[in-house]
Formats: C-alpha cells, sequence, structure tokens
C-alpha cells in the first residue's frame, strides 16, 4: 500500500495519525501497542479531519522520535522511521513489526505501562495479558506453564488411564510429558497447567483453578431469573463432556418419527453438534481469567 492509499485510510488496528510531535507521550503509546499487538503503521503530518498538515524541520522531528523510543521505550525497540513526501509535505513513517515483548513505558514500569491495540485505540493492558506477552517472549503456551510444587502424584491417574484407555495407550511419566501432562521444570517433571486442569486431583485443581467448571442451569423464560433445573460439575472439565450432554437432554424436547413400524426419537439439538459445541468451550476457554466459567444456559 503506498502512501497516498495509507492517507486515504481510515484509522484502525494497524494504522493510525498523528499531527505532530507536541505530544510525544501517546505516539509512545501507540508504538508500544502495535509491536505488543500486530505490528502497526503510524503517520505523523495528517490532521484528524483527513488533511495533510506536514512535520515542520522533519529531520530534527525525526532525531527527537528517534531519541524518546530510545530513551522510553523497553525493551530495546528499533522501528523503521522513513521520512517521505505526499504532494510537497514532509511526513514522518514509523512502521512497527510484531516483536515479542511485552513493551512498556519505562517510566511507567512493566506492570502498569503495556500497552495493547483495540480497534483504532490503545488499552492498557490487565495482568492477565501481560502474563500472556510474557509466555510469549519464551514461546510457551499458558497450558504448558509448569507448577513447580506439583509432581505425578497430584494427578488422579484414575480419570488419565480412563481417558487414554479407549485408544489402548499405556500411560507412564514419560509418555505423560511427551502428552504435555507434565513439563520439564529444574531438572525434574512437574505438572503443566493444562494437565492440572483436565487430570488434577479435586482438592490440588480447586487450589489454582476453583473457576474451572462447567455449569448448566435451565431458566423459566427468557432471563435468568427463575431456574427450573441446575448442575454444577465440581470434577474436571472432561466430566462435563459425558454429563452435560445428559442435561441438555433431559431439559430438551424430544421428538418421535415412525419409521417402517418402528418409533425413532430425535433431540432438538443433535447430540454431535452439542459435543462438538463443548468440546471447543472446554479447549478454547482462557483458563488465565479468574471468575470466567463455562455456563450452560437453556430458556424455556
Amino acid at each position: 500500500m503506498n502512501i497516498a492509499q495509507l492517507l486515504s485510510s481510515p484509522e484502525g488496528k494497524t494504522l493510525e495519525f498523528k499531527r505532530d510531535l507536541s505530544s510525544i507521550k501517546p505516539i509512545l503509546k501507540t508504538l508500544i501497542a502495535f509491536a505488543n499487538t500486530a505490528s502497526g503503521t503510524l503517520i505523523i503530518g495528517r490532521k484528524d479531519d483527513g488533511q495533510v498538515f506536514g512535520v515542520p524541520n522533519v529531520l530534527q522531528a525525526e532525531e527527537r522520535l528517534a531519541s524518546a523510543i530510545a530513551d522510553s521505550i523497553r525493551p530495546a525497540m528499533m522501528p523503521e522511521i522513513e521520512i517521505c513526501s505526499h504532494e510537497g509535505k514532509p511526513l514522518l513513517i514509523v512502521r512497527v513489526p510484531r516483536w515479542r515483548g511485552p513493551f512498556y513505558l519505562k517510566a511507567e514500569g512493566p506492570e502498569k505501562g503495556v500497552y495493547v491495540r483495540l480497534g483504532s485505540t490503545n488499552r492498557r493492558a490487565g495482568p492477565e495479558i501481560v502474563s500472556e506477552l510474557q509466555r510469549s517472549l519464551v514461546g510457551i503456551s499458558y497450558d504448558q506453564t509448569p507448577c513447580p510444587d506439583l509432581s505425578v502424584k497430584d494427578l488422579d491417574m484414575a480419570k488419565v488411564r480412563h481417558a487414554f484407555a479407549a485408544v489402548g495407550r499405556k500411560i507412564d511419566e514419560r509418555k505423560l510429558e511427551s502428552l504435555g501432562v507434565l513439563v520439564a521444570y529444574a531438572g525434574k517433571r512437574v505438572v503443566s497447567y493444562g494437565g492440572l486442569i483436565l487430570f488434577g486431583r479435586d482438592a490440588v485443581r480447586e487450589l489454582y483453578f476453583p473457576d474451572a467448571r462447567v455449569g448448566c442451569a435451565r431458566f423459566r423464560g427468557t432471563d435468568k431469573a427463575e431456574f427450573i433445573d441446575r448442575m454444577d460439575l465440581g470434577g474436571s472439565v472432561l466430566d462435563a463432556v459425558e454429563e452435560v450432554p445428559k442435561f441438555i437432554r433431559r431439559n430438551t424436547r424430544l421428538a418421535a418419527k415412525i419409521e417402517t413400524m418402528r418409533r425413532r426419537d430425535i433431540p432438538e439439538y443433535p447430540e454431535v453438534a452439542i459435543r462438538e459445541v463443548l468440546v471447543n468451550a472446554i479447549v478454547h476457554a482462557d483458563y488465565s481469567l479468574t471468575g470466567m466459567r463455562i455456563l450452560v444456559a437453556i430458556y424455556a
């Protein structure tokens, strides 16, 4: 995309405009947000109404911006800063790739100075997002994060054996490590977050992940003022794969069709669809968030 096309585009997740460098802090926040999120381009010299204003003393402005980036952003950031001209007016084009961070404003520190891009705005990252960015720095997904104090003894091995019996696999510690249930840490095998969520002993899992559970409710009418039936599954989320479909069948209608003198029951919601939605919810849930449980609601 050339400079004319960029200037005619609206601001968004990867594009922002600033008139000048009179307020440097918002510019630094934008560069940090680009680097922490999905890369981006900042164009300095265009007004909010779309008018190309240009950058006075562009060489000095470039030097000032480069110094501010070097002095104010941590870890060190090296975006591409280019001087361009549009209709005879000089502009500063700053291109920021997506880097492993998290990047933050030095003056605000690594806990409060991290920013991410949300639409066309910069937002301060909360603790959960900062943690996710830190994990990306070392290439560790959340479910592979080690629990240093937990060993294989903290797993419910009966659940482990049951889960893998269907595929005919015998499980030992080496197999558990290859599956990511255990991970290497400080020269020993410890339980991963994912292993704890799926196979941890109930008492141990509750300490680390009190919200890793599934709740079901059937409500009267179209709001949640009154419930008719409810179920709270306090065990492993794997238990929900079997128990939630039973709850849904119990609380939804069943049609019947006569075929060749035999009755065939037809559930209101296909079993395959229920299981697929449920498994997707369990697999894609963000267990790093507190107070966020998987809820199944039926309105009648």
